[in-house]
């Protein structure tokens, strides 16, 4: 969706309407009624909300993961669903704004039907994409977060240099717990 100039909502300059005297000497202004427009955001506007509401809302709870993980708060927050509905809810709307027909045949353009680079790089060139893109990782981090967590606890390790790497480098905060494990020897009471 292209944003449209302001312009579209000041007053459109007064027409005259024709004189009802004999004369033609008086003529009176007369100013149409303005439409009301609706404020709607742009799709550039809705990425960037969605990518800063997305980032804000996953912040607590890794907070509660490094700063207090034996804390009882933290414990039964992490335990909540909220996270991953919210997110699951806000990455959908997001792929409803900005997959069309075009999305897949972008992605599958190969013969075998299999996604390839060139493909994903364009359909990546769109905010609404990217911002899509950036919820996923942030569910799928934090999700892989809570795992690296509850696992410190059921082993009695530390995780929190595990977690805190889970918020932007997700693999290498899951190998970092399962160094961590292998250094204390948490690798065989984890089954």
């Amino acid at each position: 969706m292209a944003s449209r100039p302001l312009s579209h909502l000041s007053s459109p300059a007064p027409r005259l309407l024709p004189s009802s005297s004999r004369h033609g000497a008086l003529r009176v202004p007369v100013r149409p009624r303005a439409h009301r427009q609706h404020a709607v955001m742009t799709t550039s506007q809705i990425a960037s909300c969605a990518f800063t509401l997305g980032t804000v809302a996953v912040l607590p709870f890794y907070t509660l993961m490094v700063v207090a993980p034996n804390a009882d708060i933290t414990k039964r927050t992490v335990e909540s669903s909220a996270p991953y509905v919210a997110l699951g809810l806000l990455y959908a709307y997001l792929l409803y704004l900005s997959w069309t027909p075009d999305t897949l045949r972008a992605m599958f353009a190969s013969k075998y039907w299999l996604p390839e680079l060139p493909g994903i790089v364009r359909m990546f060139a769109s905010e609404m994409t990217v911002a899509s893109a950036w919820i996923h990782l942030l569910a799928v981090d934090l999700f892989a977060a809570r795992q690296v967590y509850h696992d410190g606890l059921k082993n009695n390790i530390e995780t929190r240099h595990s977690v805190s790497l889970c918020l932007l480098f997700c693999p290498v905060g899951i190998l970092a717990h399962v160094v961590t494990k292998v250094l204390t020897g948490a690798v065989g009471r984890s089954h």
